[in-house]
């Protein structure tokens, strides 16, 4: 396990969540999207409505946490963003309030392949879930794309299980399948030891 802690993200990081972005969808999403949609990605755009999501999030509990590994020098590796859930994180045909004000959804988890299994990715999900609870966040959603079995069993490992809800996006008129993962916020933080 790597030394590393999670903190809420600054303005200043926005390029680099940008970058781990784009560096982890071009590897994590290689044989699910298309090529030329990946290789099409503007990282500067991308930067830009990071530093949107950081600078001005819509509401108080819209997040986004990072993810810092710590060596010689300090990296970002990682990040999380959620907020309450709203009309994308809805499936086909459900009615707008399916979900209720008391869940909260995930629109990215991810952690750079490179930076992988060294606990940032449950950092970010531990700390996530103190701010959920905090929020009074009774349930989390989160969309997976079916053909990702890291972020699936990464999620079904830490109690997330499908709800039954399913989408496909139409990515360059490829459809992509999705699933949608929920799981309980605890209403407590569990006791270690």
């Amino acid at each position: 396990m790597s030394l590393g802690y999670v903190r809420p993200a600054r303005p200043e990081d926005a390029a680099e969540i940008a970058r781990i972005q784009l560096a982890t969808w071009r590897v994590a999403y290689r044989r699910l999207l298309p090529r030329d949609v990946l290789d099409g990605l503007d990282e500067v755009s991308m930067a830009e409505r990071w530093d949107d999501a950081v600078r001005q999030p819509p509401g108080d509990t819209h997040r986004v946490l990072v993810a810092v590994e710590q060596a010689e020098q300090s990296y970002l590796v990682g990040f999380a963003a959620s907020g309450p859930a709203d009309a994308e994180a809805l499936a086909p045909n459900e009615p707008a309030d399916a979900l209720g004000a008391d869940v909260v959804a995930v629109t990215d988890l991810l952690v750079e392949p490179r930076w992988g299994r060294r606990g940032h990715g449950s950092r970010l999900l531990a700390a996530s879930v103190d701010l959920w609870r905090e929020s009074g966040f009774d349930r989390a959603v989160a969309w997976v794309f079916e053909g990702d079995q890291a972020s699936r069993k990464f999620l079904t490992t830490a109690g997330w299980e499908p709800d039954g809800a399913g989408r496909a996006l139409d990515v360059d008129d490829m459809l992509v399948p999705q699933l949608r993962l929920h799981v309980a916020v605890p209403t407590e933080r569990p006791q270690v030891g």
